[in-house]
């Protein structure tokens, strides 16, 4: 455990059932050394439990999406943006595919396979013009060659991209799918329906 002053964020998770889970982000979270990804200090186990020390990162994007209309000043979600919230929204998105484009150069090539609101993490302090972090490496896993295309449905359904959905092979091109879904809900009734055999026209 490192002891000093700063503030840390330390994750206590029971093995059990999710203990490949934890231990996988465990290795992915040392193995990458970046401002774009919460940064890894230190892990150890008491008992039953495995604990995490971890960058301290105050709010996340789902704090942000959740308050965001009262702070900008709109009335309710119908309102246009203002243009400093525009604005905002665009370097947010700037940030994230710096994220993304940092994970995919990896060698190997890294999938997060959960990017969502909760997983994107808002720094105290802006590094390198950046404050945009990724966390929760827990399902993340590593894409070897250009060949290699993956099966397993891995994430949060209302963010999985749907290939990830319908089991089908997918690659890194899956995590661009759900970074553009930073509200997620209002497209996954669709896949329900076609994984369904459903028609989703109307």
């Amino acid at each position: 455990m490192r002891l000093d002053d700063k503030i840390y964020a330390v994750k206590r998770v029971q093995f059990k059932d999710k203990e490949n889970r934890v231990l996988k982000e465990v290795k992915s979270l040392s193995k990458l050394d970046s401002n774009f990804v919460v940064k890894y200090y230190n892990s150890w186990t008491e008992g039953k439990h495995l604990y995490i020390q971890m960058e301290y990162c105050p709010q996340t994007l789902a704090d942000v999406l959740k308050d965001k209309e009262r702070a900008f000043g709109r009335q309710s979600p119908d309102e246009s943006m203002t243009v400093f919230e525009y604005f905002m929204s665009c370097e947010l998105f700037r940030e994230l595919l710096q994220c993304l484009e940092y994970l995919h150069n990896q060698n190997p090539k890294v999938i997060h396979r959960d990017l969502k609101p909760s997983n994107i993490l808002i720094s105290r302090t802006i590094t390198n013009n950046t404050f945009i972090k990724l966390g929760d490496f827990g399902l993340a896993t590593e894409h070897h060659r250009p060949s290699n295309s993956h099966t397993r449905g891995a994430g949060t359904p209302d963010y999985m991209a749907p290939e990830v959905h319908l089991y089908n092979t997918y690659d890194c091109r899956a995590d661009v799918y759900s970074l553009s879904l930073p509200n997620g809900p209002p497209v996954i009734k669709y896949w329900k329906r076609l994984a369904s055999g459903q028609s989703i026209m109307t």
